[in-house]
């Protein structure tokens, strides 16, 4: 029978027809809606597609007895939180005793009375209401305290962000204006030094060319401090100097990109790509170079040909850092766990990059032969707090925000390709405009 959404529906199950009759008469002038059922089987299929709010149940019927359509009722998930009140004409304490063990919640004795079954139905339908109701504020109260929970989470992800990254930023920017000062002195004087030498050896050659014939103190000390090899090797220390001089300002120059504060600038700025890797790079070149369980870690780029993008160069070189510095960890990790120091095994890390096929963004993929990851961990590496390092390690937010930094504040993608035990590759997509 049609049921109305707005009305208690009832389930009478019972063999006796007068007996139906009564209650189902019963309960339709107090408004419920009554469906019936003359057998155990009957019921149990009839339910299966429609569940009522109340169900009456006889004891003793033919086939599978009240008892036992308790019993599968409430072992049924869909239908367990149904109500059942026991009909009986048995008045025996062990009946109604086994009939609240398999989880009953009241019983009505034959003959019925009917003030009695109408004060026992209200009741537990009453009771029922106050069940539910109390199941959805539940609902609704955990929903929003686990909104709640992921919005604190993201506040202290961002709050810790941003003091981390001025803390950082104002470090690496006080380290950077420390060394402009040395850096230029250097630099420029190296010049001034490299023209000098160059004068005073063209001096030393005229006295050689027009005085042959020096003095025996002279010849001694040539001899002693080695002459020849001192004007054969000082042009290669001028070299040495200055291109040491050029790496300490190339170190400086993304010391200050990476420092930069950008939380509060909404302009993307023109930037080459390959400069921050670059930059990434040589910041991270101590963790490049060999140690005790491996090889040196080779880097192979392979980069194309690639235009300037609108970006946010600080948070990009981030992004670089935090992919780069994972490459290496995964590196390490996997040598420690396969020992493959004992083998000939080269540490790699492959950066490619080249414009997209529409030519509207650039693709870098950062590749490593690490340990790579499964399916399982592969799903979460961009949820916050997610990690599998150890405590010391890392907090578990730097992917995390390297996904927001990418997406969210670059219209960009980030994603990650990966197999346990052959390494990841990380590939991101950023709009040139």
């Amino acid at each position: 029978m049609s049921i109305s959404p707005n009305s208690e529906y009832i389930l009478v199950v019972d063999d006796v027809p007068a007996n139906l009759k009564v209650i189902v008469q019963t309960l339709g002038d107090e408004g419920y809606e009554v469906s019936t059922a003359i057998s155990g089987e009957r019921a149990l299929k009839q339910i299966s597609y429609d569940l009522p709010d109340l169900i009456l149940l006889d004891i003793q019927m033919p086939g599978i007895d009240g008892f036992e359509t308790c019993k599968r009722l409430k072992e049924n998930p869909q239908t367990k939180d149904i109500p059942i009140i026991f009909m009986t004409a048995l008045s025996d304490s062990e009946s109604i005793v086994k009939g609240f063990t398999l989880g009953a919640v009241d019983y009505i004795t034959k003959p019925f009375q009917v003030v009695e079954v109408l004060a026992r139905v209200k009741t537990h339908i009453h009771l029922q209401q106050l069940r539910n109701n109390l199941e959805k504020e539940v609902a609704k109260k955990t929903n929003q305290l686990t909104q709640a929970l992921e919005e604190l989470q993201t506040s202290q992800t961002q709050l810790i962000e941003k003091e981390k990254m001025s803390a950082l930023g104002e470090l690496m920017a006080g380290i950077a204006h420390e060394l402009n000062n040395p850096i230029g002195a250097i630099s420029n004087n190296s010049q001034h030094l490299e023209n000098y030498i160059k004068d005073i050896l063209h001096f030393l050659f005229l006295y050689q060319k027009y005085y042959p014939n020096p003095a025996e103190e002279i010849i001694e000390n040539a001899e002693h401090i080695d002459l020849d090899f001192l004007i054969e090797d000082l042009p290669n220390l001028i070299t040495s100097m200055k291109a040491g001089s050029e790496r300490i300002k190339f170190l400086s120059t993304s010391l200050r990109t990476f420092s930069r504060n950008e939380l509060n600038n909404d302009q993307k700025v023109s930037c080459v790509v390959h400069n921050h890797i670059d930059s990434t790079l040589l910041i991270l070149n101590h963790r490049l170079k060999a140690n005790k369980y491996r090889s040196a870690i080779e880097v192979v780029k392979k980069y194309g040909d690639m235009p300037e993008i609108k970006c946010f160069p600080g948070q990009l070189a981030q992004v670089f850092m935090n992919l780069i510095s994972n490459a290496i960890d995964a590196i390490d990790e996997f040598v420690k766990k396969t020992e493959f120091y004992k083998f000939k095994f080269q540490p790699q890390i492959t950066i490619y990059s080249r414009i997209n096929q529409d030519k509207t963004g650039v693709i870098i993929r950062i590749k490593d032969n690490g340990v790579g990851m499964s399916e399982e961990v592969k799903a979460k590496i961009f949820d916050k707090l997610f990690t599998t390092k150890a405590v010391e390690k890392g907090t578990g937010l730097g992917l995390s925000i390297a996904y927001k930094i990418m997406v969210k504040n670059h219209g960009g993608k980030l994603w990650c390709e990966s197999t346990l035990g052959h390494g990841s590759e990380f590939i991101l997509e950023l709009p040139i405009g």
